[in-house]
């Protein structure tokens, strides 16, 4: 399948589109098509911003649309997953028309910084609007908005106060009645890897056997699925992001899903980020910068909250009324940097794990 999808310029011109680029098994052979497909650069005006992301382009659009309307800015959006971005910014070099890289969670934020992508950006603005633990310590990228990945269970079959932490999901209380997400999605790699953080690799190793022990069913390929596995009573208990449950609840308010905050008398909620950076050969790094601290405001952050059911990164920014309901938790203050580091290292655990 093609991956690129090129959305219209958000102004009062269209610009040209990017030629498609066709996605192969391998990230060596997705290098080589990028490559071999790439169109002689096109130029681009001053005035116009070409952002590359791997995020949905119906959850973007608004804030594109916000930017546009604020500045006069005309933006140039091509959509992939992460994979395929990192190669096609690899392959297109200092060619590329690219000014922005917008993707989710850390471990691929880390991973663009680590290939030389990204460049330092130096904002007193972000700095203020983006707190520490959810930016790149080099600056490279910020994160825009949180997303809270947290223990769910069945309002019919658990009580709340028999929750409490990740790692109690590995005890055999929970044999035949846990439901997991697959572990081929970077959402848990991170987890796993911020669980080695704070409790080491070997505990890590034994919590994560053990939740393949308790499993239900087989692994799901999203969250969604896993949700509405519990509601058929597939399994009682399960870990998702925050925002997948959100929407449902916004579609069915009686939605018999609870949710529990992780771990908040010990290391507290994992948090990741979706988040942006300026490509290291953008042509116009002080207008991607003006965007990324547009992605940084009050106005941008509402949009995140409202319309995605994220929690704002700036923590001046009130949450939705869905997700605000659920009440204030404690998130693990690590750096979610670390997510991208020990992300090798987590896929190895899980495999030797034998969770798939």
């Amino acid at each position: 399948m093609y991956f690129t999808h090129q959305a219209p310029a958000l102004g009062a011109a269209t610009l040209p589109q990017p030629q498609p680029v066709r996605l192969f098994a391998t990230a060596a052979l997705a290098v080589l098509a990028a490559f071999f497909a790439l169109a002689a650069p096109t130029a681009v005006r001053a005035d116009t911003l070409t952002v590359y992301s791997a995020r949905n382009e119906q959850l973007l659009k608004p804030l594109l649309d916000q930017f546009t309307k604020s500045t006069g800015t005309q933006v140039q959006l091509l959509t992939a997953n992460e994979g395929a971005l990192l190669a096609r910014l690899n392959a297109e070099g200092a060619s590329t028309p690219a000014d922005v890289l917008i993707t989710v969670d850390a471990g691929n934020l880390w991973q663009a910084a680590q290939q030389n992508l990204l460049q330092a950006v130096a904002s007193p603005v972000l700095e203020k609007n983006i707190p520490a633990h959810l930016r790149d310590p080099a600056k490279q990228w910020f994160g825009m908005s949180v997303r809270a990945r947290t223990i769910v269970y069945s309002k019919a079959r658990v009580t709340a106060n028999t929750l409490s932490t990740y790692e109690d999901l590995a005890d055999p209380k929970w044999r035949g009645k846990l439901c997991l997400r697959s572990s081929k999605k970077v959402y848990n790699q991170s987890l796993v890897a911020m669980m080695m953080q704070d409790l080491g690799e070997a505990k890590t190793e034994a919590v994560v056997k053990g939740w393949v022990a308790n499993l239900a069913t087989d692994v799901f390929a999203d969250d969604t699925a896993l949700l509405k596995a519990i509601t058929a009573g597939q399994c009682q208990v399960g870990i998702v992001n925050t925002y997948y449950l959100g929407r449902l609840l916004q579609a069915d308010p009686a939605f018999p899903v609870g949710l529990f905050w992780a771990n908040q008398a010990t290391t507290g909620v994992h948090v990741n980020v979706s988040g942006a950076g300026v490509t290291r050969y953008s042509k116009n790094p002080a207008l991607a910068q003006k965007f990324l601290e547009f992605l940084s405001s009050d106005e941008a952050q509402k949009i995140y909250t409202d319309k995605d059911l994220e929690y704002p990164a700036n923590p001046g920014v009130a949450a939705d009324s869905v997700i605000k309901s659920w009440g204030s938790f404690k998130p693990n203050p690590i750096n979610v940097s670390k997510a991208g580091e020990l992300q090798a290292a987590a896929t190895r655990l899980m495999d030797r794990a034998a969770y798939k």
